[in-house]
């Protein structure tokens, strides 16, 4: 696989970097590739910038920052004012609908999921928003493989909270066949 670059980005409490960790633990201890990944968060506790950036390779990656991400996951409307330019022109956007209204109409490939609502009805956890673009960005992706990710969720997650993840992991990846038929 030649060098990926994503950008994974929200506010604070919705778990944007733990999706990024979770990315590059999945990579490097699962799928045996190479993976680097960086993050940074705003002051607040929540509610301010968070984002997790992420290249995944099969050679060592030599520059390790994104510069122009073939992917970008965002889970809040600031996501895509702050990230959505840089995104490559043939780039992919999975992003929250419940909180991102719409999307500038350069962005070609964009996969909207209904991450929020999802999670509030089907888990009552607003907290696995994160797992639900985890299970969309694995099947729109094709970063890392289904296993690497379940097993790095697990790896990850509070004991006990496995089912629950790994159940919302399973919803987004579902919810974007879904909307794509068998076209990924």
């Amino acid at each position: 696989m030649p060098r990926k670059e994503l950008t994974i980005a929200g506010v604070g409490g919705q778990g944007s970097i733990l999706a990024g960790v979770i990315l590059g633990s999945a990579a490097v201890t699962y799928d045996k590739k190479y993976a680097v990944q960086t993050q940074a968060y705003s002051a607040e506790l929540r509610g301010g910038f968070a984002a997790a950036w992420v290249i995944v390779s099969d050679e060592p990656v030599i520059f390790p920052r994104v510069t122009r991400p073939d992917i970008l996951v965002a889970q809040a409307q600031d996501s895509i004012n702050r990230f959505g330019a840089v995104l490559r022109s043939e780039g992919i956007l999975i992003f929250d609908s419940d909180l991102i209204p719409s999307v500038p109409e350069k962005i070609k490939n964009a996969y909207a999921i209904k991450a929020t609502s999802l999670a509030r009805s089907r888990f009552q956890a607003p907290i696995v928003c994160n797992m639900i673009m985890l299970g969309a960005l694995c099947r729109v992706g094709g970063v890392v493989s289904r296993q690497a990710f379940e097993a790095a969720i697990v790896d990850a997650v509070p004991k006990g909270k496995e089912e629950l993840n790994l159940n919302a992991f399973d919803t987004g990846y579902d919810e974007v066949r879904k909307i794509c038929g068998n076209k990924i």
